[in-house]
C-alpha cells in the first residue's frame, strides 16, 4: 500500500501536471471504484484542480467550487501518467482522467478491487474521510507520546493504526522500528521515556529520509513515479528476509500475517529472540526456534 512517502511523491508529480488544469473528462472502467453518487463524478468535469493534499494515505484533489475527489489506493492501486486520451488498460484499469496536459490512469493489479474514489462536497464532507491520525512530521514529543499511550497495543499495530498516526503502513513501520531498535510486539504502554524518545526520533527521521529518497528518484516530481512498491532499494529490513541486517549483519527475520509480512532484526530489536510467526509456530510447536541461535541451527548454520 502506498504510504506517506509514496503519497508525497505522487503529490509532487501530480502538481505540475494537473494543478490548475480543468478535468475534461472522467472515464470510470471498474464500477467498484466509485463509492458515492451525490455529487456525481460528472460534476467535477470542466472544473479546475485548485489544490492537492493528503489525508492519511488518501490523495485528495480540490476542484473549483469546493468539490473534492478523494482517492484511496489501498494495496494495489497506482497512478500512471500517459498522453491525453489514453484508455485505461484491460484487466487492471479502473479509470482514466483526461486533462489538457495528459491523461492520468488509475490501475489496480489485484482482483479484489479495493481502491476507491469518493466525490464529496465541502470541507465538512472531506473531514468525514479523515481517520484522525496524528501528523507525525508536525507533532512534538509530548503529542506523540500521548497518542502512543492512549491505547494499549503492540508498537506495530499502533503505528499502522490510521486513527492514531497518519500515513504509516506496513513497510514504513518495519523501517521505523528497526531504526528505533524496538520490537514489533512491545506494548505501547510499557515503553520507557528513552524508548519513547527513540521511537519518536525514528518516526520523524525515517519518514523524512524516505521522502527525500523518493523525491530524488523522481527529480522532485519531474519524472512521474511508475514503480511504486512496498519493497524499495536501500530498505534496512522490510522485504529482506534472511538478508543481512545493515547494522549488525544478523539475518533478517519474518512474521507473516493475513496478506502481509513484517520484518525485523532479532539482534537489534528483540535481544536475539525470534518472534513467533502465528501460523508457523502453531505448525512447528516445540520445534519453533526461540532464539536467533536456534533459528540459524535449524537452517544448518544460517545457510
Amino acid at each position: 500500500m502506498p504510504e506517506l512517502p509514496d503519497i508525497t511523491m505522487y503529490l509532487d508529480a501530480l502538481a505540475p501536471r494537473i494543478g490548475g488544469q480543468p478535468l475534461e473528462r472522467a472515464r470510470i472502467v471498474s464500477p467498484s471504484l466509485l463509492r458515492t453518487v451525490d455529487p456525481p463524478l460528472s460534476a467535477a468535469e470542466g472544473r479546475r484542480v485548485v489544490g492537492l493534499r493528503r489525508i492519511g494515505k488518501r490523495v485528495v484533489w480540490e476542484m473549483e467550487g469546493n468539490l473534492f475527489l478523494v482517492f484511496h489506493l489501498m494495496i494495489a492501486g497506482r497512478f500512471k501518467w500517459r498522453p491525453e486520451g489514453t484508455n485505461a488498460p484491460a484487466k487492471v484499469g479502473l479509470a482514466s482522467f483526461d486533462f489538457p496536459t495528459g491523461t492520468l490512469l488509475l490501475t489496480e493489479a489485484s482482483p479484489k478491487k479495493r481502491a476507491s474514489l469518493h466525490v464529496v462536497a465541502g470541507e465538512a464532507g472531506l473531514a468525514a474521510h479523515d481517520p484522525g491520525g496524528l501528523d507525525i512530521l508536525a507533532a512534538d514529543l509530548a503529542a506523540f507520546s500521548a497518542r502512543l499511550q492512549s491505547e494499549s497495543h503492540t508498537l506495530k499495530r499502533a503505528l499502522t493504526d490510521p486513527r492514531l498516526f497518519d500515513g504509516i503502513g506496513n513497510w514504513l513501520s518495519d523501517e521505523i522500528l528497526h531504526a528505533a531498535r524496538l520490537s514489533l510486539f512491545q506494548l505501547t504502554t510499557k515503553l520507557t521515556a528513552d524508548e519513547t524518545q527513540r521511537l519518536f526520533n525514528a518516526v520523524q527521521q525515517t519518514t523524512r529520509v524516505w521522502i527525500e529518497r523518493l523525491r530524488a528518484e523522481t527529480q522532485g516530481g519531474a519524472k512521474f513515479p511508475e514503480k511504486v512498491t512496498a519493497f524499495k532499494e536501500g530498505m534496512a529490513v522490510h522485504g529482506r528476509y534472511r538478508g543481512p541486517c545493515p547494522v549488525c549483519g544478523s539475518p533478517i527475520q519474518r512474521i507473516r500475517y493475513a496478506d502481509n509480512e513484517a520484518n525485523y532484526c532479532a539482534t537489534c530489536q528483540t535481544g536475539g529472540r525470534v518472534l513467533a510467526d502465528r501460523s508457523l509456530s502453531r505448525l512447528l510447536r516445540q520445534d519453533w526456534p526461540r532464539s536467533l541461535e536456534d533459528w540459524e541451527a535449524k537452517l544448518g548454520g544460517g545457510r
